[in-house]
């Protein structure tokens, strides 16, 4: 029997497994973000997220929020956190978490520096030097293929995506699946008009209700405040590049969730519970979808584009593929894979991924994406309703 594959990752005290050793500087409220920013630029090598949000939420936002800082903060990619914030009551319930699973932080509120910014910034600054001293003695060590968790999107798609791309995504996706580990799809609206093709291969007749029903619920969104799909989805820049209808789009969108069962439907930023295949219930736009997957514990994202998509996780290496010949040969600093010989029939879509499974497994042991090179990172929490 062949050896599975394995890659170079940090081994964590929660089990998971690494595929970067940042140091996260988190800003947990609204107040201090440009503190966290300030902090961040003075360490070498630090993400730095910032939470436009904190006092006034409410309802499902309150819970996806204090979820969320909690599934990013703990994040496998993430070796030790800095926490900053104007909370004192939501910063210790993140530190909490961070104690349960072994993470190595420090947390600081306005509250315990008399609400002076500087202060803030002079204690959180000695403390994320120390907590990236402690980390940068970590090694790497081989871990199984089985241990990653993919998060799989797709923006400013043209018809190289659908056609290539994402079908190329998706042969990465089986094999991942087929080695014991998780991979994920999202961007709800965008399965509309196929819906029926992935309830067809849900694992139980409950997740094929699921997924119909997750569905019908967005557009049921948009049908309550009168908006009109068309023109929307696909959107304009989708229809510049070939795009003709809501179904064109989604047939291409979910080509790259391969062909396995759906395990089931999980929400916003949920871990999967299990391996395998799992459709996260979640807002279309990249920015809020990636940090979805990131939120529930991918350490990887394939992102496929036609045209163009800068975007990238703050936490999370995101590969960029295209199989569009034109952006391929102009978006030199952009695109980590080019799938366009597979496009231009010069490759068959399984040397391709061959190429793209070696080109992961590189990335996860360490090789610099061309987000993460240029600085593109950055994370969205999706928010659901208004505040008090």
């Amino acid at each position: 029997m062949p050896r599975q594959p394995e890659f170079l990752g940090y081994h964590r005290p929660d089990g998971r497994i690494g595929v970067r050793n940042l140091l996260l500087v988190l800003s947990c409220g609204g107040l201090t973000g440009q503190t966290a920013r300030r902090i961040a630029a003075a360490i070498r090598g630090a993400a730095v997220i910032t939470m436009p949000y904190g006092a006034g939420l409410i309802g499902r936002d309150e819970t996806v929020q204090l979820a969320s800082l909690c599934g990013l903060a703990g994040h496998p990619n993430v070796g030790a956190v800095l926490l900053v914030g104007d909370n004192a009551r939501l910063l210790a319930k993140v530190a909490t978490h961070l104690t349960a699973i072994g993470k190595p932080h420090a947390a600081f509120s306005l509250d315990d520096c008399d609400h002076d910014a500087l202060t803030l910034t002079d204690r959180g600054l000695r403390a994320a030097a120390r907590l990236a001293r402690q980390i940068s003695g970590q090694q790497r060590a081989p871990a199984a293929v089985s241990a990653l968790c993919l998060g799989l999107e797709c923006g400013r798609s043209d018809p190289s995506s659908g056609l290539v791309a994402n079908p190329l995504t998706g042969l990465i996706a089986d094999r991942l699946v087929d080695a014991g580990g998780q991979a994920m799809i999202g961007e709800t609206l965008e399965w509309m008009g196929a819906e029926h093709l992935l309830a067809a291969r849900a694992r139980t007749p409950d997740v094929a209700v699921a997924l119909r029903d997750a569905v019908r619920a967005r557009e049921g969104l948009a049908v309550a405040v009168g908006v009109d799909l068309l023109g929307n989805n696909p959107g304009p820049t989708n229809i510049a590049s070939g795009l003709s209808s809501i179904e064109e789009k989604a047939l291409g969108n979910i080509a790259k969730s391969g062909s396995r069962m759906f395990e089931g439907v999980i929400g916003y930023g949920e871990s999967p519970p299990a391996p395998g295949l799992w459709a996260m219930d979640g807002a279309a736009y990249s920015p809020e979808s990636l940090t979805g997957f990131v939120a529930a514990g991918a350490q990887l994202l394939l992102f496929t584009t036609g045209v163009g998509n800068s975007y990238a996780s703050a936490l999370a290496p995101t590969i960029k593929i295209s199989a569009n010949p034109t952006s391929a040969r102009v978006l030199h600093e952009q695109l980590d894979f080019d799938a366009s010989q597979a496009f231009l029939g010069r490759a068959t879509l399984s040397d391709m991924a061959d190429a793209l499974f070696d080109e992961m497994l590189d990335i996860a042991s360490g090789k610099a994406s061309w987000g993460e090179i240029l600085g593109e990172g950055d994370e969205v929490v999706s928010r659901f309703g208004p505040a008090l």
